[in-house]
């Protein structure tokens, strides 16, 4: 079909030399189709994954094993001036690699029914911007490997975005970032994390990562904010001041949307509730 669209090769993380092959093929080797040199490259794709583990009973994530995936895989990219403004769409971007593993299997995936996967998705977010920003490179977007598990037990903690048509509190900072419009503008805040010591240490220090990511089109404003931890621990709260410069408008329509405990969490009401199995939510 000559209107189709054509890219890969989705190598997951460590694959690097993969990659590096296929960029070479479709650059500069021979076509066992034509006879010619080079193949139909339309965007480059590829595979990057955390690596969450359960220490003394707490999960503690690994954002920097994801964003390592990442640079690693730019950086080959970066050498090839010839893909300066071709696509790059990151197939799979997940905190780590199997989605139907349950957390009673495996319990440090107990991380995907609460707020951590939704701070770890804004934070790990930002990074991925400013990792393209590094290397130059035309992030077209991020796919997450979630699936819809029919039948299983409520919040068994497979990854998926909802359970038994319940969706989670990732669910909803994939739907704040859809109400980002326009394009990225700066913002700061003096309690993130710089880049290269996440992508060093990761977020391990005893002070969270309360970063900040910006957009703007011509009528909106949109700022989002988060506090996360690679440790899941409970009781970070911390005060935030929020700035906004340069509005020209008289008037402003301020509307908060906000995931914590008591906000936009399907799995701490159904923790309360006496028979899960039936939760209703109110609307």
């Amino acid at each position: 079909m000559p209107t189709a669209r054509i890219g890969g090769p989705n190598t997951t993380g460590g694959a690097m030399k993969w990659l590096d092959a296929f960029i070479k093929h479709c650059l500069y080797e021979k076509n066992y189709a034509t006879g010619k040199t080079g193949a139909p490259l339309d965007a480059l794709l590829f595979h990057a994954k955390g690596a969450p583990k359960l220490v003394n009973g707490v999960v503690v994530m690994s954002i920097r094993n994801q964003l390592r995936n990442i640079e690693d895989n730019f950086r080959v990219i970066a050498r090839y001036p010839e893909l300066k403004n071709l696509p790059v769409i990151l197939g799979e971007s997940d905190p780590e690699g199997c989605a139907a593993c349950g957390m009673a299997t495996d319990p440090q995936n107990a991380y995907r029914n609460g707020t951590m996967y939704s701070s770890y998705t804004a934070a790990s977010f930002a990074r991925k911007y400013e990792l393209a920003q590094r290397y130059r490179i035309n992030l077209l977007g991020a796919v997450t490997w979630a699936f819809e598990f029919e039948d299983q037990p409520w919040f068994y903690g497979f990854r998926d975005l909802a359970t038994n048509g319940v969706d989670k509190p990732v669910l909803n900072v994939f739907r704040m970032f859809g109400l980002m419009k326009g394009r990225q503008v700066a913002a700061e805040s003096n309690r993130q994390y710089a880049l290269q010591e996440v992508l060093d240490s990761s977020i391990r220090r005893t002070a969270t990562d309360i970063g900040v990511l910006a957009s703007k089109d011509r009528n909106s404003v949109a700022v989002m904010i988060w506090n996360y931890h690679d440790a899941d621990e409970k009781g970070n709260i911390a005060p935030v001041r929020l700035s906004v410069n340069q509005l020209l408008a008289k008037k402003v329509k301020l509307v908060h949307y906000r995931i914590d405990e008591t906000h936009s969490n399907s799995y701490e009401r159904w923790k309360k509730w006496a028979h899960p199995g039936s939760l209703q939510l109110p609307r």
